[in-house]
């Protein structure tokens, strides 16, 4: 591995697929080189855009938000950061305070959301009904449904025309695997680069760091000077997600690049079906009334499985 960086400065990080030695300057600036490019490749914000970031706390959140707010100095694009609480004892704390500090720092107009307000029960008690009831759902399948929708009703309250989401290269290898294993033509094809889409009552959402591996964002917010997350989500272990992640991880340290290669495909799959799914019309929720690519959305098929009430926003 070389000593230094091409800049002549000692290497800070070493990237294996393309046999970079980069010092941290060089290295920061890729990273956010890639985001930016995604962006405007993309066209993903225009400088009349109001962004809802959604501020988790965890890494890849804090490099999206750190990213973007070099946007809203370069272009005057509005930034407003929303941290969702799932309600999660023991781990959640610790994120929250992570993004109250990551807003603070970056002069965010912040705010804090809840399960327990939004829907009436928190997480935990989601998943102790659904497991008192027999119901073979996982936590992480409860929480993507519902945060999801959350994030959209508070993306429609609080005046936002885009919604920029921290996924990153690992997440849509991820993603696109999952989508396969279980046979969904149709989020194959939606979870590739699409173009945006105007949809009543559906904030188009964004992931400017889709094509940044994982591990790289963890060192780019190291090398900011952000705390990093130490604690692990109690339900992730038992997803399939993280059974998909280990099996990816295997493979790109066996074969670089891999990941990389199956985002790249999932994009051209998606330009394959761009015409099928963006001429699928859009229906709403006959309980619910919300925007649905099915008669009953996903969240009232939670409630109704689980035999609970909904609150609104």
């Amino acid at each position: 591995m070389p000593a230094e960086c091409r800049c002549g400065r000692p290497c800070f990080y070493f990237r294996r697929q393309s046999g970079e030695a980069l010092c941290k300057r060089c290295f920061t600036k890729s990273i956010e080189r890639t985001a930016f490019k995604t962006i405007k490749r993309e066209g993903l914000f225009t400088r009349d855009d109001r962004i809802m970031i959604a501020l988790s706390g965890g890494k890849d959140s804090i490099a999206l938000a750190h990213i973007l707010s070099k946007l809203e100095r370069r272009y005057g694009t509005e930034l407003f950061a929303v941290t969702i609480d799932e309600g999660v004892q023991g781990y959640r704390e610790e994120g929250i305070r992570i993004a109250n500090e990551v807003a603070r720092r970056l002069e965010l107009q912040h705010y804090t959301f809840t399960f327990k307000d939004a829907y009436g029960y928190t997480l935990e008690e989601i998943c102790a009904i659904a497991k008192s009831k027999g119901i073979q759902l996982l936590g992480c399948s409860f929480c993507g449904i519902l945060r999801r929708r959350l994030l959209n009703d508070l993306a429609l309250k609080l005046g936002a025309t885009k919604v920029a989401t921290g996924h990153n290269l690992d997440d849509e290898a991820q993603t696109f695997l999952i989508n396969l294993f279980r046979g969904d033509v149709e989020r194959i094809g939606r979870a590739g680069a699409m173009p945006l889409v105007a949809r009543e009552g559906f904030i188009p959402r964004v992931k400017p760091l889709r094509y940044i591996p994982e591990k790289e964002i963890a060192v780019y917010v190291y090398a900011k000077g952000y705390d990093l997350y130490q604690r692990e989500c109690p339900y992730v272990r038992a997803s399939l997600r993280d059974e998909i992640r280990d099996l990816l991880n295997r493979l790109e340290a066996d074969h670089p690049g891999t990941k990389n290669s199956i985002v790249n495909v999932s994009d051209s799959l998606s330009e394959m079906l761009e015409e099928k799914i963006l001429s699928s019309k859009m229906e709403h929720c006959s309980i619910c009334g919300a925007p649905s690519s099915r008669k009953i959305c996903r969240a009232c098929e939670v409630f109704s499985l689980l035999g609970i009430g909904k609150s609104a926003v």
